[in-house]
């Protein structure tokens, strides 16, 4: 897909010394951040069209996104979530919004029986994911959803869901990996533009791999480690770029690229899945 459809390891918002960490019932799986919790972001779009063109029949239907905004209770974004709301009404959509507390396990199984057009994934994720001694090629997402072991406890032991928390030994949370989202997400995607706002979305292609798997059509994320604030920014004048002007997804990221640059801090690099490379 290719355009919008129309009518030290921190992480902004995050103290020092946080790591993931990821648990399953037998085993523990944890990243190695350490200082600030990165945000990273996400979009899913095939080369060559616009988020117009993957409306089915054109603007013919009213188009519908949605904002996760896990990552409000740790690094709040207020100004980014009215700014991307504006843009994307002024474009046609209609807005869900679902702030953290609403983020949770179940909330991320029905995304994709919404129908919605464009999805926006402002939450904390990472790519560094370990079970035992063996680390684990994935990306997952964190929930809000305080963690028990006792809970979804099938998808635990299958590696689908874990806890995941910000410090050793902190809050323990519900966190789904790349095979949640092939295995036990329900529905499909209806050729969906996924924009992941978390760390990592693009380190490895496991969580592009599997949304576009369920039916999404692009998606777009961080090289590696992102600040809230710059993933805040750079997506902002990202949905100009795919809802303004209409620009494919990797000339849009691209376009995004030039304006804002890598994150300061850390050097992360905004890309789009799959590439024209």
């Amino acid at each position: 897909m290719s355009g919008v459809k129309k009518p030290d390891n921190r992480t902004s918002g995050s103290p020092r010394g946080r790591v993931p960490t990821w648990i399953t019932p037998r085993t523990i799986v944890a990243g190695s951040f350490a200082g600030l919790f990165v945000v990273a972001f996400v979009i899913l779009s095939p080369p060559g069209k616009t988020i117009r063109d993957l409306a089915p029949g054109g603007d013919s239907r009213s188009l519908k996104a949605a904002i996760v905004d896990q990552l409000n209770l740790t690094a709040p974004g207020q100004s980014f979530v009215d700014d991307a709301t504006v843009q994307l009404e002024e474009s046609g959509y209609s807005v869900a919004y679902f702030s953290g507390d609403q983020v949770t396990v179940d909330l991320y199984r029905t995304l994709a029986q919404h129908d919605y057009d464009l999805v926006l994934l402002r939450t904390h994720s990472t790519a560094v994911i370990s079970r035992g001694d063996d680390d684990i090629s994935s990306v997952s997402l964190f929930t809000n959803e305080p963690y028990s072991k006792t809970k979804y406890y099938d998808e635990q032991q299958a590696g689908r869901v874990g806890f995941a928390s910000y410090t050793e030994g902190g809050e323990q949370l519900f966190g789904i990996t790349a095979d949640f989202i092939e295995e036990s997400m329900q529905g499909r995607f209806d050729e969906t533009l996924i924009v992941m706002m978390g760390c990592d979305g693009l380190r490895n292609e496991r969580a592009a791999q599997a949304f576009i798997g369920k039916g999404a059509s692009s998606f777009i994320s961080w090289s590696q480690f992102v600040t809230a604030t710059h993933t805040d920014a750079a997506t902002e004048r990202l949905l100009e770029h795919l809802l303004d002007e209409g620009l494919p997804p990797e000339e849009a990221v691209n376009q995004t690229m030039l304006e804002v640059g890598p994150d300061p801090h850390y050097g992360a690099v905004l890309k789009a899945y799959p590439s024209a490379e």
